[in-house]
């Protein structure tokens, strides 16, 4: 697949205005590209991901990621194929370096693909490390058609893989969230499946303080029993949901201890439809989000304006409801994204960044099919909104993720096509002077600290150029880094055990210094 790529230069707003372009990187294929999720690294840099057809001679759709740097420069680019249809859908930037891609496969033993399928589709996940080349792969899967949907690692560096169960013939639900524990090698260490009669679909997983997990799903089911003549996974601990639905579609979240057992569920929804879509942690619990059909009923206090409205639940760490808010778009609108920043010390959510997009019903709109940002503070009152466009907008831009940095800069992604079928991807990074106003800054931060084979150097200061210097307690400099990345990874597995010295000089003439431990 040939990539090109561009910048654009305009920024449409409505309300508080505050931002710049800082760049932008249009990847332009001659087919269909289906762009996934933004995976930010320790360092600041970015894996894009996705699915892409490299060419049309070969079989479908391949695993596609790009990384690029703060600057949206390329570092390096990558495919996965197997001899069908492969859909990138989940990646996380791994505490070790490197990423675990997580995906749907349709294809069989061959190419890429190291093992063959378990009867209809199944989870393929790729181990990377973090020059993009393969450690190692998995297959998981059933029988059925499974689906992947999201991974994260765990605090013992393990991971989580959530996914769905088509299980039509099966005496379970249509379909059935899924849950797979798996220990740093890839090694499948427990299994859950959590579902009512109907369809549960996996829309969200994301790790939690205590080194569980929340789940996400979007839910047409009610409570079931437990049929004794439906076949499970030999492996799998079948959890039956035991709340009634409200409406078409409910939002239904379960925590997971860190063992992936089923601490609570709760449920949330109007008489209509309610799709969840996000999650996100905050300083008191988390955040749910989705889009809404339903007027005031079942557990939903907020009415609906037109279209579909945006939709937002903050829980406490029980799942207790804190409060509910609805917003508008005047049209269908999609959430595709959410992001909350935080205090240093994580006591606190100063603001909630929520992005998407929005698809006219019936009508026209100026903004239709245009990224949208969505800023709220923490209690959830709107504090401004804004429409992203490029300097030759296409008329179908879908977001498809939004990161808030450490730094108060965002980066959007989504794809952009003049008719359905030629999508290409768009990535736009802004800098936001509100937000970058809010952003605890500390001149120094090192992390992880005791470190063992390498830490993190984050610089707090502006700078283009800046010198990192390494000495050991005799004054001694054992090393001297340049750099121009705010955050830039050290190499410390030649140290022997004790203290160190790190020092920072910039172009600006700004210095700071701090200590660090070696394990």
């Amino acid at each position: 697949m040939k990539i090109l790529y561009g910048t654009a230069l305009l920024l449409c707003t409505m309300g508080l205005s505050g931002q710049e372009i800082l760049w932008q990187k249009d990847l332009k294929s001659s087919s269909q590209a289906l762009l996934n999720q933004i995976v930010p690294t320790i360092d600041g840099q970015y894996l894009i991901t996705g699915s892409s057809i490299q060419d049309k001679q070969r079989n479908g759709y391949d695993f596609h990621v790009v990384k690029l740097d703060q600057q949206g420069n390329q570092i390096w680019e990558n495919f996965f194929a197997g001899s069908g249809h492969d859909y990138l859908s989940a990646a996380v930037a791994t505490q070790e370096g490197g990423f675990l891609l997580s995906g749907t496969s349709n294809s069989g033993k061959g190419q890429d693909k190291k093992n063959d399928t378990n009867g209809g589709s199944d989870i393929w996940i790729v181990r990377l490390n973090e020059a993009g080349d393969q450690l190692w792969q998995k297959t998981l899967g059933t029988p059925a058609d499974d689906e992947a949907k999201a991974v994260i690692q765990t605090t013992d560096l393990g991971y989580f893989i959530a996914g769905t169960i088509n299980n039509a013939d099966d005496g379970f639900g249509s379909k059935d969230a899924w849950i797979i524990r798996l220990d740093k090698d890839g090694n499948k260490i427990s299994e859950t499946i959590l579902g009512g009669f109907s369809l549960d679909e996996t829309e969200k997983l994301i790790p939690t303080m205590d080194g569980g997990a929340l789940i996400g799903i979007y839910s047409r089911s009610s409570n079931r029993r437990v049929d004794s003549n439906a076949p499970v996974p030999s492996s799998a601990t079948f959890t039956p949901k035991t709340i009634e639905n409200y409406g078409e579609g409910d939002y239904w979240v379960v925590k997971l201890d860190k063992n992936g057992k089923v601490e609570w569920e709760k449920n949330f929804g109007g008489k209509g439809d309610d799709h969840l879509r996000t999650l996100a942690l905050t300083s008191t619990g988390y955040l749910i989000g989705g889009e809404s059909r339903s007027e005031r009923s079942g557990n939903k206090t907020t009415g609906i304006e037109e279209g579909t409205d945006l939709w937002l639940i903050s829980l406490n760490e029980r799942g207790e409801e804190l409060w509910q808010k609805s917003y508008n778009f005047k049209n269908r609108d999609v959430l595709m994204g959410m992001s909350v920043l935080h205090s240093s010390d994580d006591k606190s959510s100063k603001g909630i960044l929520l992005g998407g997009y929005t698809q006219a019903e019936g009508r026209i709109a100026t903004d239709d099919e245009t990224f949208w940002m969505l800023y709220l503070n923490g209690d959830g009152k709107e504090e401004w909104r804004k429409h992203i466009k490029g300097e030759s907008s296409k008329k179908l831009e879908r977001l498809s993720d939004l990161k808030l940095n450490k730094d108060g800069s965002i980066l959007l992604a989504g794809t952009s096509a003049e008719k359905p079928g030629k999508e290409s991807w768009k990535i736009v990074k802004l800098g936001d002077k509100q937000i970058n106003e809010l952003i605890e800054k500390q001149d120094i931060k090192l992390y992880p600290n005791p470190a063992h084979d390498y830490s993190y150097v984050e610089i707090g200061f502006d700078f283009k150029e800046a010198d990192i210097l390494i000495y050991d307690m005799a004054g001694k400099l054992l090393q001297q880094i340049q750099t121009k990345n705010k955050v830039t990874k050290l190499n410390t597995q030649t140290f022997i055990q004790g203290a160190y010295l790190i020092s920072i000089t910039t172009d600006s003439g700004k210095s700071a210094s701090i200590k660090l431990i070696k394990n």
